[in-house]
C-alpha cells in the first residue's frame, strides 16, 4: 500500500459532503491539503478544524470552477510549496431540476455543464501540466451511476455524469506512457446536499430521496478513494462504481414501507 504523507491532495468542493469528508480522511493520513470551494467561510472552519485534529497544513482557495479565468489564476499563483500537486480529486459538483427535458430550464442545464464538465476540465487541465512534466499524480473525477444509466427527469445531469466517465477513460489513454493514474469514482445514493440543491432548497422533498432506506455517507466515498489513491505504483483502478445495498440500479431501490 502507498502513502499520502506529505503529497499535496487538491480537493474541488471541499466545503461540504464528499469534499469535506475527503479532506478529513486525507488529513487524517498526513496529507496536504489544497481545499477549493465557493464558501470561503466554510472552507476556513473546516481548515481550522482540521489544522486542531490532524496537525496537518491546509491552504484554501476561493474557487468558482465554472470560471477558467479564475482557475488558471488560482493554479498559476500557487506559492512554489503548492505547486506539485500530487492528487487531484475533482468533486465539484451538482444537479438542479428533475423536470422533463421539454421542460428543463436553460440556467439549471448551463450550471450542471458548467460545474460538472467545464469545471473539471478547466481544473484538470491547470494542473495537469505539472502532473506531465513531473511524471507523477492521480486524477480522481467523481461521476455518478446516473453517469452509466439515465432516468426520467435526469437528462443533463445524467448527460454531465455520463461525459466525466467518458472523459476520465479518454485522459487515461492521453496519458498511456506516462506514471500518472486516472480514476472515475461513481457512487449511487451518497446522503449530502445534493438533493436539497437540486430541488433548489426544497427540504421536504430532498428527505424523501433518501427515505425507507440506508444510502451512502460522504465517508464511504472518501473511504474509497482513499484507498484507490493508495494502490501499489504499477495499479490503476480506473473505474468504480459504489452503492448501497438498497440500491441496484439508477432507479431501482429497496424501501421500507
Amino acid at each position: 500500500m502507498g502513502s499520502v504523507q506529505d503529497q499535496i491532495v487538491a480537493i474541488t468542493g471541499a466545503s461540504s459532503g464528499i469534499g469535506a469528508s475527503c479532506a478529513k480522511y486525507f488529513a487524517a493520513a498526513g496529507a496536504k491539503l489544497l481545499l477549493a470551494a465557493r464558501r470561503l467561510s466554510r472552507l476556513q472552519e473546516l481548515a481550522a478544524e482540521l489544522r486542531q485534529e490532524y496537525d496537518v497544513e491546509v491552504k484554501t482557495i476561493p474557487l468558482d470552477v465554472r470560471d477558467r479565468t479564475q482557475v488558471e489564476n488560482a493554479i498559476e499563483s500557487l506559492p512554489p510549496e503548492w505547486r506539485n500537486i500530487e492528487i487531484l480529486i475533482n468533486n465539484a459538483g451538482l444537479s438542479r431540476g428533475r423536470d422533463p427535458l421539454q421542460d428543463g430550464h436553460y440556467q439549471d442545464w448551463e450550471e450542471m455543464i458548467d460545474t460538472n464538465v467545464k469545471g473539471l476540465l478547466y481544473v484538470s487541465r491547470a494542473v495537469l501540466t505539472d502532473m506531465v512534466a513531473r511524471n507523477s499524480g492521480h486524477i480522481v473525477n467523481i461521476g455518478s451511476i446516473a453517469g452509466r444509466q439515465p432516468y426520467p427527469g435526469g437528462n443533463v445531469y445524467c448527460g454531465s455524469k455520463a461525459a466525466v466517465k467518458s472523459i476520465t477513460e479518454g485522459l487515461k489513454q492521453d496519458l498511456l506512457g506516462t506514471a500518472i493514474k486516472v480514476t472515475c469514482i461513481e457512487p449511487g445514493l451518497v446522503e449530502t446536499e445534493f438533493s436539497q440543491v437540486r430541488f433548489h432548497g426544497d427540504t421536504e422533498r430532498a428527505k424523501k430521496t433518501y427515505e425507507g432506506l440506508t444510502p451512502l455517507t460522504p465517508d464511504d466515498i472518501a473511504d474509497v478513494i482513499l484507498f484507490v489513491v493508495t494502490r501499489a505504483a504499477h495499479v490503476n483502478i480506473s473505474d468504480m462504481l459504489v452503492l448501497p445495498v438498497d440500491q441496484a440500479t439508477a432507479t431501482m431501490t429497496h424501501r421500507q414501507q
